[in-house]
Parts: C-alpha cells; sequence; structure tokens
C-alpha cells in the first residue's frame, strides 16, 4: 500500500508551510513515529513525524519549496517492491527516468533529496542522523561542530545533551558506539563532500529560491513566511471593534528594584509582566476573548510579549502562568524563550496560547503608541519609555517623578471603557505603591 505524507496544520493559523529539510531521502526506510522532514510553519521550525512504516519512495515538494496545508508533500510505500509504482502516481512524475536500484542515484538530482544539504550549517546532518532543533541552536552557541557527532537520540538523532557532552570534552569524540540500525560514522569527512559534485544542479536552484535578507534599493522581496502570518493576523484584527485607553504611571518605584535585582537575572520585560499578570487576576474579563457570541474566561494567565524578528515580522513568546511564577523563574524562562524565538525553535503553545499581550517600545525611546489587538485575545498593552517629568508634588510644591504612558486596546465587543480604565487604575497602583510584592 502507498501512503501520501501531508503538509501537516501546525499551528491554528497556518495555512501552508515550507519546505526546510529532507531528513529522509528517496528509498530511505522510515519507521512510525520517525521524523523524516523539517516544516516551516508561521513561526516555528517543527519536525514532523511520519505516521506510516515503510520506505520514502519520492519527494513530491523539495526542499526550499512551499505546500498548502493538507497537500501530499511525499509518499511512503510499504514495501521495497511498491516504491516504483509509488515513483509513477507522484504528480509530475518522470517514469521513464526512474529505474531500478542499480540507477537509482540517477534521478535523485530531479526527485531533490540534494536540498537537504542547503539548510544551515547548524543544521547539517552526519549520515542519516538527524540534528533536533534545539541541538542545532545549542551546537551554535557553543561552537560545536556537528560533522563527527554520533547521536544517542532515538534512530541516532543529535539531541542537545549530545552537544552538550562534547563541548565539556572540548574535543571530538573517538570510537563512538553506532546506534544500532544507523549507518556508522567512522569516514564523516567523505560523507559531506559525496552527494556535493552529483547534486550541483539541485543546489543551486533551492539558493536562488532564498529571499533576500538585506534589501536593495529599488527592488521588490516577497513576504517571508513569518511576515505572510502577521499580514493574516492583521487583517483579522481589522474585523475587530476596539477602543483605546492611556495611563501615565510613576516609575520610580519599579526603577529602584529593577536597579536591586537586575544583577539577579531579572529582566524589565519579566518585571512588566508579572505585574500585569497580578493584575488580571483582579481582573478575569480584561484576561477574556470573544468567542462565538460570547465571552471565554481563560482558566490561566498567559501574558505574551511582542518580539520583532530580525527577518522581518514579529513573534509573541508566552509566559504560561505569569502570576504564578515567581519573577526569578520567569525571567529565566523569558530569556530562553526569546533565545529559542530568534532561531524559530519555540513550539505552537509557546507563542500562540497568550491571554493577554503586551507590546513595549518604550526601549526605542518611544514615548506612546497604540497596539493592534492579536486575534483571539481581549486586550493588548503598549507600553511607552520611562522618562524624568516635572509634575506637581501633593505639598504644592514642583518635582521630578519618572513617568511611563501606557495605552491598552480593548476589544469592545466584551470589554467597555470602565473595565479598562479600572484595570490600568490597579496597575498603577501597584507599579507605584506596592512594586515590592512582586519579589514574593
Amino acid at each position: 500500500m502507498i501512503h501520501e505524507v501531508f503538509m501537516p496544520a501546525l499551528s491554528s493559523t497556518m495555512t501552508e508551510g515550507k519546505i526546510v529539510s529532507w531528513v529522509k531521502s528517496p528509498g530511505d526506510k522510515v519507521e512510525k513515529g520517525e521524523t523524516v522532514v523539517v516544516v516551516e510553519s508561521d513561526k516555528a521550525d517543527m519536525d514532523v513525524e511520519s505516521f506510516y512504516e515503510g520506505y520514502l519512495a519520492t519527494i513530491i515538494v523539495p526542499a526550499g519549496e512551499a505546500a498548502p496545508v493538507g497537500a501530499a508533500i511525499a509518499l511512503v510505500a510499504e514495501t521495497e517492491a511498491e516504491i516504483e509504482t509509488a515513483k509513477q502516481q507522484a504528480p509530475g512524475s518522470a517514469p521513464a527516468t526512474q529505474s531500478v536500484n542499480e540507477s537509482a542515484p540517477a534521478p535523485q538530482p530531479t526527485a531533490a533529496p540534494a536540498p537537504v544539504e542547503t539548510t544551515p550549517a547548524a543544521a547539517r546532518r552526519n549520515g542519516r542522523s538527524v540534528v533536533s532543533p534545539r541541538a542545532r541552536k545549542l551546537a551554535k552557541e557553543l561552537g560545536v561542530d556537528l560533522s563527527s557527532l554520533q547521536g544517542s537520540g532515538p534512530h541516532g538523532r543529535i539531541v542537545a545533551e549530545d552537544v552538550e557532552a562534547l563541548a565539556n570534552q572540548g574535543k571530538q569524540p573517538v570510537g563512538t558506539t553506532a546506534t544500532p540500525g544507523m549507518t556508522p560514522v567512522a569516514p564523516p569527512p567523505p560523507t559531506p563532500v559525496a552527494p556535493q559534485p552529483a547534486a550541483p544542479a539541485a543546489v543551486k536552484p533551492a539558493a536562488a529560491a532564498t529571499v533576500p535578507t538585506v534589501a536593495v534599493p529599488g527592488s521588490v522581496v516577497p513576504l517571508n513566511t513569518l511576515q505572510n502570518a502577521v499580514v493574516r493576523n492583521m487583517m483579522a484584527s481589522l474585523q475587530v471593534p476596539t477602543f483605546h485607553v492611556g495611563y501615565t504611571i510613576t516609575t520610580d518605584n519599579l526603577d529602584k528594584l529593577y536597579k536591586q535585582i537586575k544583577s539577579k537575572g531579572v529582566t524589565m520585560t519579566a518585571l512588566l509582566a508579572k505585574a500585569v499578570a497580578v493584575t488580571l487576576q483582579k481582573h478575569p474579563l480584561v484576561n477574556a476573548s470573544f468567542s462565538d457570541q460570547a465571552i471565554q474566561y481563560h482558566s490561566a494567565i498567559n501574558v505574551a510579549v511582542a518580539v520583532a524578528m530580525d527577518g522581518g515580522g514579529l513573534i509573541t513568546p508566552v509566559l504560561q502562568n505569569a502570576d504564578q511564577q515567581d519573577i526569578y523563574s520567569l525571567s529565566r524562562t523569558w530569556k530562553d524563550l526569546v533565545e529559542r524565538s530568534r532561531t524559530k525553535q519555540l513550539q505552537p503553545a509557546e507563542y500562540s496560547s497568550g491571554t493577554f499581550t503586551l507590546s513595549n517600545l518604550g526601549m526605542y525611546g518611544v514615548d506612546r503608541f497604540d497596539a493592534i489587538l492579536p486575534p483571539g485575545t481581549g486586550a493588548i498593552l503598549a507600553i511607552g519609555a520611562s522618562r524624568p517629568q516635572v509634575v506637581a508634588t501633593e505639598d504644592g510644591l514642583m518635582g521630578v517623578r519618572r513617568q511611563m504612558q501606557v495605552n491598552i486596546t480593548a476589544d469592545h465587543r466584551i470589554i467597555y471603557g470602565a473595565d479598562a480604565a479600572a484595570f490600568l487604575q490597579d496597575l498603577a497602583k501597584l507599579i507605584e505603591t506596592n512594586v515590592q510584592s512582586l519579589t514574593l
């Protein structure tokens, strides 16, 4: 029997995915639950596993190309005898070029397994070993060469622990034991060299299809996957009736606390997220969202924070249960989320489960701005820069206070002006008079 491998829906907003690299090549044995391809969804690169056991017969969508969700991207044959039949069934197949196993290497450039080698150096594989996304990121940070590393994960998969062990040793492992069922890696140099002479034509088209990262004046650069996702979300946001409420918050005590605990790894983002989460405990409506002519009250307070991506677009890593975490754990979690968001290693639940969103442009010196409401949430808070201001004190004199402007954008279908104002009032009270409670 021949099975189709479909482009999966890795998030609720995903409409198409881009093939980053194929872990398996045509003719390779595939186990059920084994990673066969890495797919770029809206905001992350995800390993996609096979639902079937058999042989990867043919690749329909090569690396570097995109396909809509639900479209067939490859065919898996249950037996080796069915591989040729599967190749003939593939869209755009050329049966004349597909022959017996002895001539299998010849059609490989047109079957497009070669573009696997066009992925970044951190994602290259040794033999048939697969590098997990976390291991790729860690290897790049530690400067570890993956070319001769034998993975200890399932089916020889290189995991983060392998990279850490190699970094601690300070040298490449020698004489590692091959994982059962995997190709030995004794001669690592020939492995990457062998396919290169046979597939120059396949590698170059994939590289040419890559969107340039630097804009050239006068050029027209297509949107990448992440930017297209942002466009869809913003268009959806236009269908929601929103309103804005601003508030001025004195930040002298907040700034003082930040200076005291900054050396312990606490970030201002974590402090603001914690303050918002604690305030949301008193205002569950502001943490709610509109759903099918009803109000969806969320059981958790998950604060999403907008982060700009280097290649364009933005992502909103989520601090899960931010009201329940201590400020130090929250800061460590935030640092990890940001690092993995930059390398597109977040899981869908880590960027799509926010119940309330923060957008902080104060770090750029912005005084005030209005944020666009993300789909599926009830409110987003725009935070401006904290600046010294001359103000009238309670004793009738003039004084200098550090103040910041915050503006909330809310879904007027469920949240009204008084609700947003009460939330901002309580947030200001917490930051101005009881900010030390955030460290408890």
